[in-house]
């Protein structure tokens, strides 16, 4: 597994050494930008259920009949 990983960082490094410094950059910014999505990917895991648990909900709620239509929306609207 070891000698896989560093087989692995040397083709890397040897790709990379051949690009110019500008396409260097953009490698380097494409990498920060995979690590971060990678990082933000594991929050939004969570985000993403506790916002699924939000829409169960609320659409629980409007089984139940809690809601508010678009009538008495609209006359509690006059009176603000």
């Amino acid at each position: 597994m070891v000698y896989m990983a560093k087989a692995l960082e040397q083709e890397m490094n040897k790709y990379f050494m051949q690009l110019d410094e500008a396409d260097k950059k953009s490698v380097l910014q494409l990498l920060k930008s995979f690590i971060k999505r990678k990082k933000e990917g594991s929050k939004s895991a969570s985000t993403i259920a506790a916002y699924n648990k939000e829409l169960d909900e609320a659409m629980e709620r409007i089984n139940n009949g809690e809601f508010t239509t678009l009538e008495e929306l609209e006359k509690e609207m006059q009176s603000w």
